[in-house]
């Protein structure tokens, strides 16, 4: 089985504490401070354990949403 990729759809998606879908910016500080390829990211998705490296709240809810998607699709 592939590997899940973590996309912009899941990005964006991610919200915390009852904060809404992030800026361009907000998401572009994120990739700088966890050396995240923006690019990638955007153009074709990040491998899930990549982000499951990074020790941050916002992290684990974008792994979690990434992951029941794929759930669901495999179970649908």
């Amino acid at each position: 089985m592939a590997e899940i990729l973590i996309t912009m759809q899941h990005v964006r998606a991610a919200k915390l504490g009852g904060v809404g879908v992030l800026c361009a910016d907000g998401i572009r500080d994120w990739c700088v401070r966890y050396n995240v390829d923006l690019r990638q990211l955007a153009e074709e998705g990040l491998p899930i354990s990549q982000a499951e490296a990074i020790d941050d709240a916002f992290a684990r809810r974008v792994v979690a949403i990434a992951r029941a998607e794929a759930e669901a699709s495999s179970n649908g």
